[in-house]
């Protein structure tokens, strides 16, 4: 199964026998709520999902956005309208981190068909509505676990013994700057790999060619294990996600550097890579 669909593609499901649960993840970090975006415009029938609220617990010692409560989690994807029988389409504004982070914890969970409208809102050429839909309740029961999940400690094994990618731009990676966490720099062994280096100029994912020779450029390869964190999970699933259009499985450290940075006992590198 393909982890993106294009506007296109999404169109034409839509009016087939079969279309799929819409799901509006908008969201931008520090800037306005996404639901009044939403409730201006969005596709139609789709319902919008708050990252920072059902996507995430409350920030603390597991970072500013942990795993939320998985019942929580099931009782959101519900009130959607997700069944487990039934595709799900994620998107976003078009930067694409938050609806990664919804088709990763669908995935988490079991959803056996979940994708990410690849370039997201910006890409829709169809029609807008700012109906807000009441679907009728799915019946989608969460099941954690499907795909790879890091801790702290599975992260700084997997930095020794396989490949860990760190998500964030390259100036927080070698500690020049640190805008929001405790401390700057990156796990020790970690390899720096920038999210914005997965999209086009057009905010669609390279293809996915271009993804496996990029993630091979950075080590990556057969029996390596792949993980992958961020500032706090979320861009980093959208890094999981580049690595799943090429082709690479990879686990998802959702605490990521919000979590690790905040234990002063956990060591922190700081430099360009030391590839």
């Amino acid at each position: 199964m393909n982890a993106i669909i294009s506007a296109a593609e999404l169109a034409d499901e839509l009016t087939g026998n079969r279309p799929p649960v819409l799901l509006d993840v908008r969201y931008q970090m520090g800037g306005p709520h996404g639901r009044a975006a939403y409730e201006a415009g969005h596709i139609p029938g789709a319902v919008f999902v708050d990252l920072e609220a059902e996507l995430a617990g409350p920030p603390g010692s597991g970072g500013r956005h942990p795993l939320p409560d998985v019942d929580a989690f099931g009782a959101v994807m519900r009130r959607a309208g997700v069944c487990h029988d039934t595709p799900v389409v994620v998107y976003d504004g078009g930067q694409g981190w938050a609806a990664a982070r919804a088709w990763w914890m669908l995935r988490w969970t079991g959803h056996p068909d979940a994708r990410v409208l690849d370039g997201g809102l910006a890409v829709w050429s169809g029609p807008v509505e700012s109906e807000v839909p009441a679907p009728a309740t799915g019946d989608f029961q969460p099941v954690p676990g499907a795909v790879p999940l890091l801790d702290a400690d599975g992260a700084a094994e997997l930095a020794r013994t396989g490949l860990l990618l760190d998500a964030r731009a390259g100036e927080r990676y070698r500690g020049e700057v640190e805008p929001i966490d405790r401390v700057a720099g990156h796990i020790p062994g970690a390899v720096s790999a920038p999210t914005m280096e997965n999209v086009g100029p057009d905010g669609r994912l390279l293809p996915a060619p271009e993804l496996a020779a990029r993630f091979k450029s950075l080590g990556a390869g057969e029996d390596r294990p792949v993980g992958v964190y961020c500032g706090s999970g979320v861009s980093a699933a959208q890094q999981v996600l580049a690595l799943e259009v090429a082709g690479i499985p990879a686990a998802l450290y959702v605490g990521s550097w919000s979590e690790w940075s905040a234990d002063e006992s956990r060591p922190v590198a700081t430099g360009a890579d030391p590839r």
